[in-house]
């Protein structure tokens, strides 16, 4: 699963926005901010910021580092966490990644399991390479003023 263009949109509830993904986060307390990317990048990158909300959100492998694999537990493992959290099947999932790419797939996956709301955060957490090819300043959680931390 390479590439945006890889999971129709009906196959997962759709892209929001990242300002939408955090209003919804900000009114709904069953709804859940899930990123997707690797435990390398949450580290070295940096993590979205929802102390303000008083929450965090579930960190949960789509594709594991080095090798990218896609993880063959994803939906079992982040089932068991969202249920262990009293989320339901119904609830909003926000899958958050790097870019939008692979947080689509995993929405596609999660709404395939049974997830009715697994929504893509479009442009991901850093967005968009500029012209110079950095990440972090054109789109995305962190070029639209959302809270984040360094890992």
């Amino acid at each position: 699963m390479s590439g945006i263009q890889s999971v129709p949109a009906a196959h997962y509830a759709g892209d929001v926005s990242p300002q939408e993904a955090w209003r919804v986060l900000s009114e709904n307390s069953k709804a859940q901010l899930i990123d997707v990317r690797t435990t390398a990048e949450w580290q070295f990158v940096g993590l979205p910021d929802l102390s303000p909300l008083g929450r965090r959100p579930l960190l949960a492998e789509w594709q594991m580092y080095p090798d990218m694999a896609v993880n063959p537990d994803f939906t079992s493992e982040t089932g068991a966490a969202l249920g262990a959290a009293g989320v339901g099947k119904d609830a909003p999932l926000f899958l958050l990644c790097r870019s939008g790419v692979r947080s689509r797939s995993a929405a596609a996956a999660l709404n395939a399991d049974g997830y009715s709301a697994a929504y893509n955060v479009a442009n991901g957490f850093e967005g968009d390479g500029d012209a110079e090819g950095h990440r972090g300043s054109q789109n995305g959680w962190k070029a639209v003023g959302l809270p984040w931390r360094q890992g």
